[in-house]
């Protein structure tokens, strides 16, 4: 089992030279690329470019998004612990493939315990929303319907998805056996549940927010741990005697292994800099996300803390990828 150790916070300290420490006067025009496993216009590609321009602006070095799509953010994960450990790469790690994929395939072709952590940016938390056609208007309404349904469906964004486990987590909280439909694409998940086919699905603020703003979904509870700012009159899980389904997907930076320390330290301090700016937190909490920016130490309590969380959840649905 994949496990985060004091390893990744301090490996490379017997490598570090003038010409590693970004940005260093030789390597300052030379581009920081950060590869993100998700599509542009996805999630973390939004948060890794708001973050990184303002890194980028902060610290006089351009920054390159490069998306290497596909296998949940596994490619680019491989393709991240193989690159040079020059501080020139950067890898956007995500609960899929940092704390989901380790549990659900047999083997990997990278090593989660093996990055070197830089700083956790930020959450991005979900929505229990239901069509206005279900006759429920509050969480315990929404329970008790469903229990006098033959069988009970919701839908998620794919097999071995947050929203997949996350419904598992609900289940096992609320007592109620809940067959996931897993659709293939995003759309097509909000379709089936807009269209009332499937009565329910977590849905992230980020995407879910507007549908309940203008009346094509009804909010039920929120994962974050207190009520959304975006939508306040929602209550939260924890709120409702329901803390077990209490989650959220997560985003952060991390390098390849091996990357000096120094570095390591100094794209923290701007990762937090930047988070810290007023446009960059307007920006992504308008988008939905709940920002973290934490330094590397706190980030590997978090990346322990979530692994163990999304083990148990992968665990209780038997589910495997391979």
């Amino acid at each position: 089992m994949a496990r985060f150790t004091r390893r990744t916070l301090i490996e490379g300290l017997g490598a570090l030279s003038v010409g590693t420490i970004l940005p260093a006067q030789a390597q300052q025009n030379r581009p920081i690329r950060l590869l993100v496993g998700f599509p542009p216009g996805t999630a973390p590609d939004t948060v890794a470019r708001i973050v990184t321009q303002k890194m980028g602006e902060n610290m006089q070095q351009p920054f390159v998004v490069e998306n290497v799509a596909g296998a949940g953010g596994m490619i680019a994960a491989t393709q991240a612990a193989k690159a040079a450990p020059d501080g020139n790469t950067l890898f956007m790690n995500t609960v899929s493939d940092m704390s989901i994929a380790p549990h659900i395939y047999s083997k990997l072709n990278y090593n989660p315990n093996d990055f070197a952590l830089i700083s956790h940016l930020v959450y991005t938390d979900f929505i229990l929303a239901i069509p206005p056609s279900v006759p429920a208007q509050s969480l315990r309404e929404y329970i008790a319907w469903a229990k006098t349904q033959k069988q009970m469906f919701m839908a998620t964004f794919g097999p071995g998805s947050p929203a997949h486990f996350g419904t598992a987590m609900f289940a096992n909280a609320s007592g109620l056996k809940i067959e996931p439909v897993h659709y293939k694409t995003t759309a097509d998940a909000m379709s089936g549940v807009l269209s009332g086919e499937v009565p329910g699905l977590f849905v992230t603020a980020s995407l879910g927010t507007q549908y309940v703003k203008e009346g094509k979904l009804r909010a039920l509870a929120v994962t974050s741990p207190t009520r959304m700012a975006q939508l306040p009159d929602v209550p939260s899980f924890g709120e409702l005697g329901l803390p077990q389904a209490v989650f959220a997907a997560w985003f952060g930076l991390a390098a390849p292994p091996s990357t000096p320390a120094a570095t390591l330290e100094r794209v923290s301090a701007e990762a937090r800099k930047a988070l810290q700016s007023p446009d960059v937190r307007q920006k992504l909490e308008a988008a939905g996300f709940r920002i973290s920016g934490t330094n590397r130490e706190e980030f590997a309590q978090i990346a322990q803390k979530e692994f163990a969380a999304w083990g148990a959840a992968a665990r209780s649905t038997g589910f495997r990828a391979d």
